[in-house]
């Protein structure tokens, strides 16, 4: 898994690339929570994610939460492969997914 950030004003665009697993979700929620400070809208742009697990669902989960409190979150360009995983978990009627 490889991300990049861009930070606009109070707009935090996270882009993902690869597969989000056990081993590499603990650093992408590391990098949500360290760069929120003052973050109204966090973007995730999910384009090149071929995979998420029950560790990457838990870090979109938590960024959720955060969010709620301070602005929104949008996962932008999510394949076909991820909406499933999100589907079949609920996690589609959870998260705000464009």
């Amino acid at each position: 898994m490889n991300f990049s950030s861009k930070k606009e004003g109070n707009t935090l665009t996270v882009s993902v690339s690869g597969r989000i697993d056990t081993n590499s979700a603990p650093e992408l929620e590391k990098h949500i929570t360290d760069n929120l400070d003052g973050i109204t809208e966090l973007i995730l742009d999910l384009k090149d994610i071929t995979y998420t697990s029950s560790a990457g669902l838990r870090v979109f989960l938590k960024a959720q939460k955060l969010m709620n409190k301070q602005g929104v979150m949008t996962l932008k360009n999510v394949r076909e492969e991820v909406m499933d995983i999100f589907e079949l978990t609920g996690f589609s009627g959870i998260l705000n997914i464009e």
